[in-house]
């Protein structure tokens, strides 16, 4: 028998995710999660616009399947920009079925639900749900309607989430939101969310504008999940903001009996969170020995070159590889208390500057003491890495934006052997990964659907 909507949601939001971040979750950070023992993956925010402005793509190279820029709708700025680097496409999303398939949510940024849908309808046949950005408070994604602008208008909000589970036969619809002004407020908000449709909530125990290095507000988490749980018995609740050790959200999701937990600056900081303890013949409340000292935690030098493994597999540009990475150097968006109980101590004194300092995978690889080899499918012998690397889309990278997070906690007497970065929020949603072809996508055989310009605009009823 044919699992309902409601039975695949209950299946699929369950445990530990990697919750979606802008320039961050992309495919070897997906991966790398995966790999460690994460139960389903995020992708980065997409704006609807920017996925239908895309074409896909069966990468023979890679053995993924990829969503790149239709290059006709690149401003003149970007279409010049990639003239002088050879014409080569950026990419938005890169996805291995392989490993992501039955795991793998799509989150969108999005304020219309018409738009919403076309974008859905455009991915459907690559993803297993879809999630809807209602928390983020930058004011890129606001200004467009998107995030948590979507907090203040819970008709829009709701229509959306009602058009897509009108329109989608196949795939869970869930919604990522913030805490409201009080419980009331946020718990009026998730049920009119789950009467318009929405199969699954994640929480971020935070409110707009709440600063990252304040603690998130457990408490308030704590007075709406059982409001919730109580209106919704079998709704599939996911806790997100500040779990940084598993004994945090194992005691939370006991205590309150929430179905999982998206991992955001947590998995950042040291991705093997997601590995698992062996299963246990009694059942056992005791999670104590899961601190910041957990046995089950790899060192970060491990796990930084398991990382750049994943790079090498995926080929992303080396710019973002060395954002990810000096993102996982740093404590400047930790919240102050926890600062002293998470080091970063790396046994080839590798910094932030010096990370800063490479200009190639082969540059990184070689810092990190990792064997550089791009990843070769058996059909292709190219080792050259211009061949794999395309220009660096619309997300903006900057060296001095990663090292000034170096200077800042050197300013705030933080102590460890490398300190810095920043988890900063992307402001563009155009992805950083690319596609693994030195062939332009106009001339490549691989290319099985058309630009979303070609098809049909979806009609809302």
């Amino acid at each position: 028998m044919t699992p309902s909507l409601t039975e695949k949601a209950q299946r699929l939001y369950q445990g530990e995710a990697l919750a979606p971040m802008v320039r961050a979750s992309t495919t070897p950070l997906r991966a790398l999660a995966l790999q460690y023992g994460a139960d389903l993956v995020y992708t980065e925010e997409l704006v609807d616009r920017a996925l239908l402005e895309t074409i896909r793509v069966e990468n023979q190279v890679l053995q993924t399947v990829d969503y790149i820029k239709d290059t006709s709708k690149l401003s003149q700025k970007v279409q010049k920009r990639l003239a002088a680097d050879g014409n080569r496409t950026p990419l938005l999303l890169r996805i291995d079925p392989t490993i992501e398939r039955g795991r793998l949510v799509c989150q969108l940024g999005t304020g219309e639900a018409e738009l919403a849908l076309s974008a859905a309808l455009h991915v459907k046949q690559d993803v297993d749900a879809f999630d809807i950005n209602m928390g983020c408070p930058k004011k890129f994604s606001v200004s467009g309607g998107m995030g948590s602008a979507l907090l203040d208008d819970p008709e829009r909000a709701c229509r959306i989430v009602k058009t897509l589970r009108n329109h989608l036969d196949q795939h869970p619809v869930s919604c990522k939101i913030r805490l409201l002004k009080d419980t009331q407020s946020t718990v009026d908000f998730v049920s009119g969310l789950v009467n318009a449709g929405a199969h699954a909530i994640a929480i971020h125990a935070r409110r707009p504008g709440h600063d990252a290095t304040e603690a998130a507000d457990w408490k308030e988490l704590e007075q709406v999940v059982p409001l919730v749980r109580s209106k919704f018995p079998t709704l599939p609740l996911l806790i997100n903001g500040d779990f940084y050790t598993r004994q945090e959200f194992m005691d939370f999701q006991t205590k309150h009996g929430t179905s999982g937990v998206l991992l955001a600056r947590p998995a950042l900081y040291n991705c093997s969170i997601f590995r698992k303890p062996p299963p246990c013949t009694t059942e056992t409340t005791d999670y104590s020995s899961y601190s910041y000292d957990s046995p089950l935690l790899l060192d970060k030098t491990t796990v930084i070159q398991d990382y750049l493994k994943q790079s090498l597999r995926y080929n992303p540009h080396h710019k973002n590889v060395k954002y990810v990475i000096t993102e996982m150097m740093t404590n400047r968006r930790t919240p102050t208390q926890r600062v002293p109980f998470m080091p970063h101590n790396f046994g080839g004194q590798q910094t932030i500057g010096k990370t800063c300092n490479c200009k190639s995978l082969e540059d990184l690889c070689q810092l990190w003491n990792v064997k550089f080899s791009l990843y070769r499918h058996h059909r292709h012998g190219s080792q050259n890495e211009e061949d794999y690397a395309l220009p660096a889309g619309e997300h903006q990278y900057s060296d001095a934006y990663n090292l000034q997070g170096e200077n800042d906690n050197v300013a705030g007497n933080v102590t460890s052997v490398v300190n810095g970065g920043d988890g900063g929020v992307g402001t563009s949603q155009m992805g950083s990964i690319y596609l693994a072809t030195s062939n332009p996508p106009s001339t490549s055989k691989t290319i099985i659907d058309e630009p979303a310009s070609k098809r049909p605009k979806v009609q809302v009823q």
